[in-house]
C-alpha cells in the first residue's frame, strides 16, 4: 500500500473544512471568515478544488434568480478579499483567474472533502483486493473527518444541493463500512450503531437490512423479525409502501431458516424456535411472500467513476397496462436464482404496434435500481430499417459509455467483444437491445458475466438465442384494452358508452399503438362520442393495404388522425418523415417549413398532442427531442410521395442539411477560435434560432458527441440525394469530433460516402478536401503509405485550383509523416512550405500548429532557442483566438523543452497546468501522458518519492481505460526507481514484458528484461 501516513488525516487541523461548518485554519488557529458572499464563494471554490468555477455560477450561488447589474464586479471584489485572507492559511493556496471564472489551487490533502473522497476511493479498491480490515479502517478515518452536516450554517440554496450530495456520500460510506464489518463477522458490535442509524434515517432500507442481518447472526432472530415488522409498519404508515424486495427476502429467508451469511463471514448457528402452529403459519407465509432472490454475482467494482456508470434507458410510459404474469416471468429470467451460471436473457417479439419496446423499457426501469445497480445500456438496433446497426457500431457505443476512450477501442468485432465482456465481467448491468433484425446482430452483444442480463425486442422470433426466455406479444386482451382506453380518456366516459367502447377496441384490433392514437384524439375532443369515433373508423379502409389485418386497423387510425390535423401540421408530418435520425430536435421543424420562429417546438406540439410524434426526451440545451413510431413514419412517407414533387423534397432536405451544417460549423469555430484548419463549400446554410445555437456553443464537443448519429447520418443522406457540396463539407467539419474522440471508423465511413458523391458530381475541390482529410485519418492509424497516396492526390488538385488552405493542410500532414519516419530534413522543408500556405490563406491556427510540430524537430536537433521562439509564437496565437486544445498541446512541448534545459521546477508547473486542462476537457489519454511527464520531471529533480507517485498514478490512469501499452511504459518508468524493492519491481515488470513482446516494442522489451534479470 505504501506509506499510509500520507493517506490519513493527521491530528492537526486541516487547512480547509467544509464537512461541517465552513472553516479555514492558519498557523495560529481558525481564521475569521466574513459571513455572507465571501463564505459562499470560498465554499464553492473549495468544493471544486483545482477546477474552474465560472463567474456566472458564483453569481447564481449568491443572488440566484435576481443578480444586480454589478454582480460580476462584486464577485471580483470578494475574490480579491479572499486572496488576502488566504495568505494566512495553512498550506500553499492561491486563487487564480482562469476563464470563465476562478480556480482555488491547493493540495487536495488540505481540504477535508477531497481527503474524504480519496479515503473512500482507496477503501473501495482495498475491498476489491480482499483487504477488508484495512478498508474498514480507512472508511472509519473518512467518516471522522465530518463535524456535522456539510456547510452547515451557510445560506445558499444552490450550494445546499451540493452539500446534500456530500451528506449522502457520507451515509453511503457508513453503509459500506458496516457491510464490510458484517462480512468480517462483527455482528454484535454493529447492532447498537445500526439501531441509532435506522432511527436517524428511517427511510434507508439498506441500513434496516443490515440491522436485521446483524441481529440474526448475533443469535437474536426474534429481534431481527421484529426489526423487519417495524420497517414494514413505518413504510406503510408514512409512505403507503411495502418494504423493498431485499427486505422481504431477508424475512422469508429467516422464517425458512436459510439466510446466507454475509460474504466472507463465519456463520453463527441460529435456530428459529416455533411451536407447531407457528411453524405452519410461518412456512405458509414464507411461501406466499417469497420472491426470487437476486442473483449471486461478483461485487461490482466500486471504484468506477460515476461518469462510467451508464443510465441509457428511454423514459417509461406512465399509463402502461401491465400483465402481471409477463412481468414476473421476465423478472425471473433476467434476475435469476442462486446458482445461475449464465447471463440472463429474455426476448420480446411480436408484430408492429404490440408494445414490445414499451414493455422492455418498463421492465428495465422496474429492475434498474435493485437488480442492476451498475448501469443500464440501451441501443436501438434499427432492425426494421434499411440500415440496421452493426455489432461493431453498437459495441463501440457501449464501450464509450463504459468509460473507454475512442482511441483505445479496437477495430475488429472480436476484439471489441472481448473488451466489452471484460468491462462487464464484475458488474451487474442490464443491456436492452431494441428492434433486433436477427440473432446474428445480438450474439456478439451478449456479456459473459452471470451478473448481467440482456433484454431483446424484435419482430423476428429470435429462436436461436441460447437459453432465452421468450415472450411473444399479441394484441391486448379486451379487458386490458378497455383499461388502457380508460386511463387515457377517463373511466366515466368509457363506462357511459360501454358498448361503444368495446366496439372501438375491436375496430382498432386491440393494437396498443392504434388504441393510443384514437384515444388521444378522443381526449382532445371531449364533445365527440365513442360511437362517432367507431363510425369514422369504419369508413377508412383503403390505405396501407399491404399490411396485415391488425395493421389495416392501424391505417384507419392513422388516416383519421392525419386528416384531423391542420394543413400546416400535415405538411410538417410529411416533411419530417425525410429525417433519418433516431430522434429529432425541434429546430428541424423550422428548417423543413422554412419557419424562423424562436420556439420551433411549437410546430411539433400539435403532432405530439395526437401522438403522431412522441417526446423522446430533453436535450442538454433544454429543448425537446421527438421520435416517430416506425409505422407512422411509413405512413407519413407515403403521404410525402403523394403530395410533394421531388424538387420540393430536395429543397426541404437542403434546408435540413443546411441547419446541421450551420451548427457543425459554429461548433468548429468555437473549438478552434474561428474557421481555421478547415475547408468549406458554398452550399447555403439554414440558421436555427440563435438561442439554440448559443446553448450548443456553450459546450460544442458535448453537442457534437450527442448528435453524432444524426450528423453522420446526414452526411450519407445528402450524399445519396446528390447534395454533394453539403455532404463533403459536413463530413470534413465533423473531424473536429472524430479526431478528439478517436472515432476513426466513423471518420472513414462518412468520408467514403461523401467521396463517392463528389466524384460522381465531378466536384474536384470537394474530392480533394475529402482525400486530404482521409490522409489525416490514415496517418492517425499509422497507415503512412496509404496516407501519402491520399495526400499527394489531394495536393495535386489543390495546386491546380490554387487553393492555399488545401495545400497547407496536405503539406502539414506530409511533414508529420516525414518527421515520424525520421526524415527531419524533408519534414522541415514541408513545414516551411505549409507555413507559407497557411499565411497565404490567413489561417493563424494552422500556422501555430506547424510551429508547434516543427519545434519538436528543433528540440531534437539542439536548437533550443529556435524551438522556444516557435512555441512562444504558437502560444500567443492560441491565447489570442481562445483555442484551448492547441494551447494544451503546445504547453506540453514547452514543459518538455524546460526539462531539456534543466528547468525542472518550471516544467512541473507547466505540466500541472496542462494536466488540469486535460481533466477539464475529459481527455483521459492526455491525463495519462501528463502524469507520466510529471514523473519524469520529479525523477530529474532527484525527488524519487514524488516521481513514484506520479508514475503509479499514470499506470492506474492508463490501464484504467485499457491502454495497456501506455501503462506498460509507466510501469517501466516506475521499476527504474525501485532498485531497493526487487519484489515490487518484478510485480511491475512481468505484465509490462508481456505487453512489450506482444506489441513488438523491442527497445522497451530489452530494458524490461534486463531489469528483471538484474533486480529480481
Amino acid at each position: 500500500m505504501g506509506d499510509r501516513s500520507q493517506e490519513l488525516p493527521d491530528k492537526s487541523p486541516l487547512a480547509f473544512r467544509v464537512l461541517g461548518p465552513l472553516q479555514v485554519h492558519g498557523p495560529d488557529g481558525p481564521l475569521r471568515l466574513p459571513p455572507g458572499r465571501q463564505e459562499v464563494i470560498l465554499a464553492a471554490l473549495l468544493l471544486e478544488t483545482n477546477r474552474v468555477v465560472s463567474t456566472h455560477h458564483l453569481v447564481d450561488l449568491i443572488w440566484e434568480d435576481n443578480p444586480p447589474e454589478t454582480a460580476r464586479t462584486q464577485v471580483q471584489i470578494c475574490v480579491s478579499r479572499l486572496r488576502k485572507l488566504l495568505a494566512g492559511a495553512d498550506g500553499e493556496v492561491s486563487i487564480t483567474t482562469r476563464p470563465p471564472g476562478y480556480v482555488l489551487h491547493t493540495d487536495a490533502a488540505n481540504v477535508d472533502a477531497a481527503l474524504f473522497t480519496n479515503l473512500v476511493l482507496r477503501a473501495r479498491r482495498l475491498r476489491e483486493l480482499g483487504e477488508l480490515d484495512k478498508a474498514v479502517s480507512l472508511l472509519r478515518d473518512a467518516v471522522t473527518l465530518w463535524q456535522g452536516d456539510c456547510l452547515s450554517g451557510l445560506d445558499s440554496g444552490p450550494l445546499a444541493n451540493k452539500a446534500r450530495q456530500l451528506n449522502e456520500e457520507r451515509l453511503t460510506a457508513v453503509e459500506l463500512r458496516i457491510q464490510l464489518e458484517l462480512e468480517l463477522g462483527r455482528y454484535d458490535g454493529l447492532v447498537g450503531e445500526l439501531q441509532r442509524l435506522t432511527h436517524e434515517h428511517p427511510l434507508r432500507e439498506k441500513l434496516r437490512g443490515q440491522l436485521i442481518q446483524a441481529l440474526y447472526w448475533s443469535g437474536r432472530q426474534a429481534e431481527a423479525l421484529e426489526a423487519f415488522r417495524t420497517a414494514r409498519r413505518f413504510l406503510a404508515e408514512e409512505l403507503g409502501l411495502e418494504p423493498s424486495r431485499e427486505l422481504r427476502e431477508l424475512e422469508s429467508a429467516i422464517l425458512a431458516g436459510r439466510l446466507p451469511a454475509p460474504a466472507g463471514a463465519t456463520p453463527v448457528p441460529v435456530r428459529v424456535p416455533k411451536d407447531k402452529a407457528e411453524q405452519e403459519t410461518a412456512t405458509a407465509r414464507a411461501e406466499d411472500d417469497a420472491e426470487p432472490p437476486a442473483p449471486t454475482a461478483p461485487p461490482a467494482p466500486e471504484s468506477v467513476r460515476q461518469d462510467a456508470v451508464p443510465h441509457q434507458l428511454p423514459a417509461a410510459v406512465a399509463d402502461f397496462v401491465s400483465d402481471a404474469g409477463q412481468l414476473a416471468a421476465l423478472e425471473e429470467a433476467l434476475t435469476g436464482r442462486p446458482g445461475r451460471t449464465t447471463v440472463g436473457l429474455a426476448a420480446i417479439t411480436g408484430k408492429p404496434g404490440t408494445g414490445k419496446s414499451t414493455l422492455a423499457v418498463h421492465v428495465a426501469h422496474m429492475l434498474s435500481e435493485t437488480g442492476f445497480p451498475d448501469g443500464q445500456l440501451y441501443c436501438d438496433l434499427r432492425g426494421t430499417t434499411g440500415t440496421p446497426a452493426t455489432p461493431e457500431e453498437v459495441l463501440g457505443r457501449f464501450l464509450r459509455a463504459l468509460g473507454i476512450p475512442g482511441q483505445l477501442i479496437p477495430e475488429s468485432l472480436d476484439e471489441r467483444a472481448e473488451m466489452y465482456r471484460t468491462r462487464l465481467a464484475s458488474r451487474r448491468v442490464l443491456v436492452v437491445l431494441d428492434d433486433a433484425a436477427g440473432e446474428g446482430q445480438v450474439l456478439p452483444l451478449l456479456p459473459g458475466s452471470r451478473g448481467c442480463a440482456v433484454l431483446v425486442t424484435g419482430r423476428a422470433r429470435l429462436t436461436a438465442l441460447p437459453g432465452a426466455h421468450r415472450v411473444e406479444l399479441d394484441v391486448l386482451a379486451e379487458d386490458r384494452a378497455l383499461e388502457l382506453l380508460s386511463r387515457i380518456i377517463g373511466r366515466e366516459r368509457v363506462a357511459g358508452e360501454a358498448a361503444a367502447a368495446e366496439a372501438l377496441v375491436r375496430t382498432v384490433g386491440r393494437l396498443p399503438l392504434a388504441l393510443r392514437i384514437v384515444a388521444a384524439r378522443l381526449a382532445a375532443r371531449p364533445h365527440w362520442t365513442l360511437a362517432s369515433m367507431v363510425q369514422r373508423l369504419a369508413s377508412e379502409r383503403h390505405r396501407l393495404d399491404e399490411l396485415t389485418h391488425g395493421e389495416m386497423t392501424m391505417r384507419a387510425s392513422l388516416s383519421l388522425t392525419y386528416e384531423g390535423l391542420a394543413a400546416e401540421d400535415r405538411r410538417l408530418l410529411r416533411l419530417l418523415s425525410m429525417a433519418q435520425a433516431p430522434t429529432l430536435p425541434s429546430w428541424l421543424a423550422g428548417a423543413l417549413l422554412d419557419d424562423r420562429r424562436p420556439f420551433p417546438s411549437d410546430l411539433m406540439e400539435p403532432l405530439v398532442d395526437v401522438q403522431m410524434l412522441d417526446v423522446a426526451g430533453v436535450e442538454r440545451t433544454g429543448g425537446f427531442r421527438y421520435r416517430f413510431h416506425e409505422i407512422i413514419r411509413v405512413y407519413a412517407r407515403e403521404q410525402l410521395a403523394a403530395h410533394h414533387t421531388p424538387e420540393v423534397r430536395q429543397e426541404a432536405l437542403a434546408r435540413m442539411a443546411g441547419g446541421w451544417m450551420h451548427l457543425a460549423q459554429q461548433a468548429h469555430r468555437t473549438v478552434y477560435g474561428g474557421d481555421f484548419t478547415v475547408l468549406h463549400g458554398d452550399a447555403p446554410r439554414w440558421e436555427p434560432p440563435a438561442s439554440y445555437t448559443d446553448q450548443v456553443l456553450a459546450d460544442p464537443l458535448a453537442w457534437l458527441d450527442a448528435e453524432q448519429a444524426s450528423l453522420c447520418g446526414m452526411v450519407e443522406h445528402t450524399a445519396d440525394a446528390g447534395l454533394h457540396d453539403l455532404s463533403w463539407d459536413l463530413a470534413t467539419s465533423l473531424v473536429t469530433l472524430f479526431e478528439v474522440r478517436g472515432h476513426y471508423d466513423l471518420w472513414e465511413q462518412t468520408h467514403l460516402s461523401a467521396l463517392a458523391a463528389v466524384r460522381k458530381a465531378g466536384n474536384l475541390r470537394g474530392t480533394a478536401a475529402v482525400r486530404a482529410s482521409l490522409g489525416s485519418l490514415y496517418m492517425s492509424r499509422n497507415q503512412f503509405d496509404t496516407a501519402r497516396q491520399a495526400l499527394n492526390s489531394a495536393l495535386d488538385v489543390f495546386q491546380a485550383l490554387d487553393e492555399p488552405m488545401g495545400e497547407a493542410l496536405c503539406r502539414r500532414d506530409m511533414a508529420l509523416i516525414a518527421r515520424t519516419s525520421g526524415d527531419d530534413t524533408a519534414a522541415l522543408e514541408l513545414y516551411r512550405r505549409s507555413l507559407a500556405d497557411f499565411d497565404r490563406a490567413g489561417d493563424v491556427v494552422g500556422r501555430a500548429i506547424v510551429l508547434t510540430q516543427s519545434a519538436h524537430i528543433r528540440m531534437r536537433q539542439g536548437e533550443i532557442g529556435a524551438a522556444q521562439s516557435q512555441l512562444d509564437e504558437a502560444l500567443d496565437i492560441y491565447e489570442g483566438v481562445g483555442y484551448t486544445g492547441g494551447r494544451a498541446r503546445t504547453l506540453r512541448r514547452v514543459g518538455q523543452l524546460l526539462l531539456e534545459q534543466g528547468r525542472s521546477d518550471l516544467a512541473v508547473l507547466t505540466f500541472t497546468e496542462v494536466l488540469e486542462l486535460c481533466r477539464d476537457s475529459g481527455d483521459v489519454i492526455g491525463e495519462g501522458h501528463l502524469l507520466r511527464d510529471l514523473g519524469h520531471a520529479f525523477a530529474m529533480m532527484g525527488r524519487p518519492d514524488r516521481a513514484r507517485d506520479f508514475y503509479d498514478r499514470a499506470v492506474t490512469a492508463r490501464e484504467g481505460v485499457m491502454d495497456f501499452g501506455g501503462g506498460a511504459l509507466a510501469r517501466l518508468d516506475l521499476a527504474r526507481l525501485l532498485d531497493a524493492e526487487p519484489g515490487r519491481s518484478r510485480e511491475l515488470l512481468v505484465p509490462a514484458v508481456e505487453v512489450f513482446r506482444e506489441r513488438r516494442m523491442g527497445r522497451e522489451l530489452a530494458e524490461a528484461e534486463r531489469l528483471l534479470a538484474t533486480g529480481c
